[in-house]
């Protein structure tokens, strides 16, 4: 098949400000590399502060007349973004695969579900409402009028260089805001083509902005430092959140923050296994394990341990590791060396406090950020991998004895985004599902990301929720009025 890159121009692999396509305005370019090979695939701008104010100043100009645009018009262009996107989902889906390393399978699933929150949003956008009421008093209304926030700065992470974009991007556009999205260093050129396909299908100058840039602490403090950003949403690490958090607090910024996770998925004695076995690979090696909602640790209850614990590293081992482009590949190359090498480096941690492998745990020689799917037992409460997010495609399991105990050790860490519990027993899943300190639970399924629902934690897995209804809600301001009428 043609280069994947060759969907993307070089002029598409610089700024996108306001109507144009432009250098950054020191001359400056970085390297993106292909995790798979270590090879660099393509030189785009890095901006600087002067570059990301020019896309504050272009979402500034543009944000009046965007939030005047009818419900309708914006809902169709949304509507255009997902038909473009789901039309040239091979060419996304390729290109995801190239920068970021998931298999291509995976990289296809992104591109439907990416796409989706421009289909979602495009229904959402025709329904936003305020309310007219009689105060309870009696001797005049109350009437209530949504508004969009205002120009919003995005950050969003490599692991899903399409989704977490679209995630943010499709509410603020259906809510009336102009944007300015800061992707990820690692994967700026599947956000770039994402802004081509908006250009192309109409999306008014100045409301996506794109500023690629890898001195990502310095253009973002600037934009949250100046008065016309009105929105901040980020999606990445929770130390990383706890920084913009304490930047946006000096402009009162309205936040939105999709933070780490260590999620517990529990396998009840009564699980129907195989529903269980599905359900946990699905949840550890979706996106390789690179994900805030992977499964961070499986507890098993003691009687069906065995038997979980066999047929899981079996399910392990079998899955075959590559590059994401090349046939048959289950598992592609993690994002950087630097995650291998702390993967690798937890794995050490529990094997020297006692852990056992079952499958894997040896990084492999050659070129390329690879770590093997990898099976773990025995692991200590004091081993690192339970505190930390492993990010990886490596799977702690324990056992547990007792609901008490499990829920305990789940929720032992200062995040809170989703668990996962596989039971037959009804009540014993709405126990769990109220006992777990998290934002989201799965119940026997291993997938729970959906546009139509609220994804988003509690704890310091972050504030406020993405998709669904209450997606759009956290893009509009509400005015009340007190009308005198007797």
């Amino acid at each position: 098949m043609s280069d994947p890159m060759d969907v993307l121009a070089p002029e598409h692999r610089r700024l996108r400000i306001g109507d144009a396509w432009r250098d950054a305005a020191s001359g400056a370019t970085f390297a993106v590399e292909d995790p798979a090979t270590g090879g660099t695939i393509a030189e785009v701008a890095d901006a600087d502060v002067v570059d990301g104010l020019a896309a504050l100043d272009a979402a500034s100009r543009a944000m009046a007349e965007w939030a005047a645009t009818p419900p309708r018009k914006r809902s169709e262009l949304l509507t255009a973004t997902y038909r473009a996107l789901t039309e040239r989902s091979e060419e996304v889906a390729r290109l995801i695969t190239l920068e970021m390393g998931k298999p291509l399978a995976e990289a296809r699933a992104e591109v439907a579900y990416g796409a989706e929150f421009f289909r979602w949003f495009a229904e959402e956008a025709v329904r936003v409402e305020g309310r007219y009421s009689t105060a309870p008093a009696g001797g005049y209304r109350v009437l209530t009028v949504p508004k969009p926030v205002g120009p919003c700065v995005f950050v969003t992470p490599w692991n899903f260089p399409l989704a977490m974009g679209a995630r943010k991007i499709a509410p603020a556009l259906a809510a009336g805001c102009t944007t300015i999205t800061k992707p990820a260093a690692q994967t700026p050129l599947t956000m770039l083509f994402l802004a081509r396909i908006m250009e192309e299908v109409g999306v008014p100058p100045g409301v996506v902005n794109v500023v690629t840039t890898k001195r990502s602490g310095a253009v973002v403090s600037a934009l949250l430092a100046d008065g016309r950003t009105r929105k901040l949403s980020f999606t990445g690490s929770t130390e990383v959140g706890r920084v913009l958090l304490r930047q946006a607090a000096d402009n009162v910024l309205r936040t939105s923050m999709e933070l780490g996770g260590n999620a517990a998925l529990i396998v009840c004695a009564d699980a129907d296994l195989d529903v269980a076995l599905d359900g946990a690979m699905v949840a550890k090696m979706r996106n390789i394990g690179e994900s805030c909602i992977a499964a961070n640790r499986i507890y098993v209850e003691e009687p069906v341990r065995e038997e979980f614990t066999a047929r899981f590293a079996e399910r392990m081992g079998a899955l075959s590791v590559g590059h994401g482009l090349d046939d048959g590949v289950d598992v592609g190359a993690l994002i950087d060396e630097a995650s291998v090498t702390r993967i690798d480096e937890l794995v050490t941690d529990a094997v020297d406090r006692g852990a056992r492998v079952l499958v894997g745990g040896e990084r492999p020689d050659g070129p390329g950020h690879f770590y093997p799917p990898t099976v773990l037992v025995d692991v200590p409460d004091d081993a690192r991998m339970l505190k930390a997010e492993i990010f990886g495609p490596v799977a702690p399991i324990m056992s547990f004895t007792s609901d008490d105990e499990v829920l305990a050790k789940a929720n032992d860490t200062e995040h809170g985004l989703v668990g996962y519990i596989f039971t037959r027993d009804l009540q014993r899943a709405l126990r769990f599902t109220e006992g777990l300190d998290t934002g989201m639970v799965g119940i026997n399924r291993g997938l729970i990301s959906d546009p139509s629902a609220p994804f988003g934690g509690v704890k310091q897995s972050g504030i406020g929720k993405e998709g669904s209804h209450e997606g759009i809600l956290e893009y509009l301001d509400l005015t009340y009025a007190a009308i005198d009428l007797p």
